[in-house]
């Protein structure tokens, strides 16, 4: 069965000697969620531009589904759906009118009953007759995913589908995105959200000045890059780390009221019950202790650093 995607060594640098993507090699599986991160000016819009067709790429092979982008262009976009980050709708026209006329667009014959299945579960049914100028900045976001969503493609790009939505709408959206990664089609999204990947994704990229420096699923990557760290709360406080703790990576915090313990959360060894015991040889006495695991956004912002794409 052939890859949802296939990118093999994508590269575009443009006329000012940008080079927004360099050498991208990526593979999407048929029916999976697919979360590209990255920083303002990474590459995420140039990557998804190009696979549309809109970017004319400066060398490197694009597959949708087997079909190659340059000699099956009309095959391959057929395939593809695109909700762009800007909202681009005709304004005076009804929702109704918008989203059949862009599956018209892609030589689709009518299904009236396909149309409105989509409508009602965007919540848009009610709105059929509404010019799109009279709706709401999330309202229109649903429209731009009832239109990529009209020719009823198999690949689904979302760029920054959620920006500027309130968080109620977003989550009704998460929803909507795993609705239809069940009934077969294959999501990329970009987003600035990174409680949006992990709340959705199955894999995770990514990108930083235009390489694609991770891929991974995403509770291996977690599991691999994340850390966990204990905080014990003493009962006095310290003014140093004492000698006799030297063989643990301790810090202190908050006035010398708290002691930080980073460990790797993979290890079954990992040095918690010694360092309590030495703690208590020592005397010194703790309240309270708890932990906390590394958020996707920590180990996102970690691996983006030390591209320098971001300061530390």
């Amino acid at each position: 069965m052939p890859a949802a995607l296939s990118i093999s060594n994508l590269t575009k640098t443009y006329a000012s000697g940008l080079h927004a993507l360099k050498s991208v090699d990526l593979e999407i599986r048929k029916g999976e969620i697919f979360a590209l991160l990255g920083p303002n000016g990474a590459g995420k819009t140039t990557l998804i531009s190009t696979v549309c067709g809109i970017v004319t790429p400066s060398a490197g092979r694009i597959c949708v589904d087997g079909h190659d982008a340059v000699r099956e262009f009309r095959a391959c976009r057929t395939k593809i759906g695109l909700v762009p980050q800007e909202l681009s709708t005709d304004t005076f026209e009804t929702v109704w009118a918008t989203v059949s006329f862009s599956r018209e667009l892609f030589g689709r014959p009518a299904n009236p009953a396909f149309l409105e299945k989509l409508l009602r579960d965007l919540s848009l049914w009610e709105r059929r007759k509404d010019r799109i100028m009279t709706l709401s900045g999330g309202m229109k976001r649903r429209v731009m995913i009832a239109k990529a969503l009209s020719h009823e493609p198999q690949l689904l790009f979302l760029d920054e589908p959620t920006a500027g939505v309130d968080v109620e709408l977003r989550r009704d959206m998460w929803g909507l995105v795993r609705g239809l990664r069940d009934s077969g089609v294959t999501i990329i999204l970009t987003t600035h959200y990174i409680d949006e990947a992990e709340e959705m994704a199955d894999r995770i990229g990514v990108i930083s000045r235009g390489e694609l420096i991770l891929v991974e699923d995403k509770h291996a990557l977690m599991k691999q890059l994340g850390k966990k760290q204990l905080t014990l709360h003493l009962q006095q406080p310290l003014m140093h780390t004492p000698a006799g703790l030297s063989e643990w990576r301790l810090a202190l915090a908050a006035g010398g009221t708290e002691l930080h313990f980073s460990f790797d959360a993979s290890e079954e060894r990992n040095g918690i019950p010694a360092l309590l015991r030495r703690m208590d040889e020592l005397g010194i006495g703790y309240k309270d202790l708890n932990t906390r695991q590394s958020s996707l956004e920590d180990i996102f912002v970690s691996l983006v650093s030390q591209r320098g794409q971001l300061r530390p």
